[in-house]
């Protein structure tokens, strides 16, 4: 079959010829189109397809672009004119709210504080520049001169005031000028200052939650959007949060403001006065683990949280461990008289000092009183006996002294619904079980470490007859009548021990308080149990240096228990520095408060 040439008509030619033009950057010169090969029909029939679609397509996007406009200025328009009506000043939202925490009698512990910033355009200004710098000068406190200044710097989104009150906007928006625009913004208020500062944490600059429930419980914190149309927005945050877009709920706490404050001062006079570094106090209920004062010291103000180091941000009482030493016994004992290893009535010698391997233990005052010779465990106890201890639970096989510390939880976490909470430490069980020191040691409470909430809440498991709580600060989202809109659920409480091993130990924990190392802690017609603790501090390359904690932890009564308290004191100064002087007075003062705020009767009017 021949080729058929097609001649192009002159319009044809005229494109043909632009573009060869663009194509080759210069006009075209005489006898330019001649170059061009007219070709057959068949090979230039996708090009005219192709200008088919691209056309197709041009009309097609121009169809949608027309019916989206009319959707917005038609369709629309009464929406937006209702929004935005002439005069009036737009307003926007810069962040998403959060809602209220409360504590546990209802008082204000964090709340959104709604804030407004001021742009300006004056390209939109419809009434004269000066007319309106004379309105608004005195509403910002900004002297008029100033302002024009401001105004001066550009056609468009000049910032003219930050942070002003919800009362200012109001008054902006009833004068009604154009070129003014509100951008709304929630800024977290502490009202408490560092009251509640290391249980609460604090927000950042983006809105984000950091340290305390302001991070761990941020998905119930955190209000639910609604976009234009009112409905709610899905929520990814929780798998609860859809039954939760109510704002009036708070968020409430266990915590007790009057007994942080109580719990926080009496533990910024003790920590100056031993010049110590630092200091905890916990408060927590035995029967289901709520923590009543959760308070470290030094603390940080959560509204100037920028103003401190990191060291104060954390909350060290759940972040940081340390070994536990004499306070630690009366669990050891509990150990012993579950397996049955000794009994309530046994007899041990102490020698006041003995040497396991090439370690000698000795006990804090054989210097002054040498060996006490013939003991019972209460006696033991009383004396914070270290190789009393010893003798006492080398009755028990190493292995199974292993086991049940890791059944009483050390090496996991306690659960508690705070972020970053370290775990505790036992060395491998090899090593426990070969190297004689190690349990030696961890008799009484060193070579083992754990957070001080641990320690609070394995003493809080001789109060409540051999049950392991998981400690907790959420209450739940309340309303603002304080009904109960939802509550976390917690674990069961796990079984430790019987109740018949701890009432023996807290029997033998009550005469630490009436006639041993405790006795600071006595408050006249109340029955406490109690016990002391003076540990050295590891040196970070091993062994142990000068340093010590002192510790002292409280059941409160004794006779029918409801509370442990437990002060840790890091590092305190001078001779006379041990739990029963530096920790036992604060555990003393604390009490008192709870006694008043629980309306707690004396002894005698309780049934154990």
């Amino acid at each position: 079959m021949s080729s058929k040439i097609v001649r192009p008509t002159p319009s044809v030619v005229k494109v043909i010829g632009k573009i060869h033009q663009r194509l080759r950057g210069h006009r075209p010169r005489m006898g330019q189109l001649s170059r061009f090969r007219f070709i057959p029909i068949k090979p230039i029939q996708p090009t005219v397809q192709r200008l088919i679609w691209v056309w197709g397509f041009l009309v097609v996007s121009s169809l949608g672009l027309l019916v989206r406009l009319y959707h917005l200025q038609i369709s629309l328009g009464a929406v937006w004119q209702t929004e935005l009506p002439t005069g009036q000043v737009p307003i926007t939202e810069t962040n998403l709210p959060r809602r209220p925490i409360v504590d546990r009698q209802g008082n204000v512990i964090a709340v959104d504080q709604t804030l407004y910033n001021l742009y300006a355009h004056p390209r939109q200004f419809r009434l004269p520049k000066s007319e309106l710098i004379q309105r608004l000068s005195p509403l910002l406190r900004v002297p008029a001169q100033q302002l024009e200044l401001r105004l001066n710097q550009g056609e468009t989104g000049i910032k003219v005031s930050d942070s002003l009150s919800e009362n200012v906007a109001d008054q902006i928006l009833n004068l009604q000028m154009d070129g003014l625009e509100l951008t709304r913004r929630q800024q977290r208020l502490y009202p408490q200052q560092e009251l509640f500062g290391e249980a609460v944490g604090y927000v950042n600059l983006d809105r984000k939650g950091q340290g305390g429930v302001e991070l761990s419980q941020e998905e119930l914190i955190m209000l639910p959007t609604h976009p234009i149309g009112g409905k709610p927005m899905p929520s990814s945050l929780s798998p609860m949060a859809n039954g939760f877009q109510s704002p009036d709920l708070r968020l409430q706490l266990t915590l007790d403001g009057r007994l942080q404050k109580a719990s926080r001062l009496v533990l910024q006079q003790q920590v100056r006065k031993f010049g110590a570094k630092r200091g905890t106090v916990i408060v927590m209920d035995v029967r289901d683990g709520a923590v009543r004062a959760l308070v470290t010291e030094p603390s940080f103000n959560p509204n100037l949280y920028y103003q401190s180091t990191l060291s104060l941000l954390k909350n060290w009482a759940i972040t940081d461990l340390f070994e536990p030493g004499s306070t630690f016994k009366p669990l050891n004992v509990a150990i012993a008289l579950e397996t049955n290893s000794v009994q309530p009535d046994t007899v041990l010698y102490d020698q006041g000092k003995l040497t396991i391997g090439k370690w000698p233990i000795l006990n804090n005052d054989f210097a002054a009183v040498g060996p006490r010779g013939n003991q019972t465990i209460t006696q033991i106890l009383i004396h914070s006996s270290n190789v009393g201890m010893v003798n006492m639970m080398a009755a028990v096989p190493r292995r199974e002294f292993y086991h049940w510390l890791q059944t009483m939880g050390i090496g996991k976490p306690t659960g508690i619904d705070l972020p970053s909470e370290s775990i505790g430490q036992l060395k491998s069980e090899a090593q426990f079980v070969n190297v004689g020191v190690e349990s030696a040691t961890a008799a009484f409470g060193q070579g083992l470490s754990m957070t001080p909430l641990q320690l609070a809440q394995l003493l809080a498991v001789i109060g409540n007859g051999g049950n392991l709580v998981v400690p907790h600060v959420v209450v739940g989202l309340v309303d603002v009548q304080g009904n109960i809109g939802w509550q976390p659920k917690y674990p069961t409480p796990r079984r430790i021990f019987s109740s018949r091993t701890t009432n023996t130990v807290l029997q033998m924990m009550t005469a630490v308080v009436n006639q041993g190392t405790g006795k600071a802690s006595q408050i006249p017609g109340y029955s406490i149990a109690g016990k002391t603790g003076t540990a050295q501090k590891a040196n970070p390359k091993g062994g142990y240096g000068n340093r010590t904690i002192s510790s002292f932890g409280a059941i409160l009564p004794a006779n029918a228990p409801r509370f442990v308290v437990l002060t840790v004191i890091d590092e305190p100064m001078g001779d006379n520095a041990f739990g029963s002087t530096v920790s036992a007075p604060v555990v003393k003062a604390v009490m008192e408060v709870l006694i008043g705020l629980d309306g707690i009767p004396p002894q005698g009017l309780f049934t154990h």
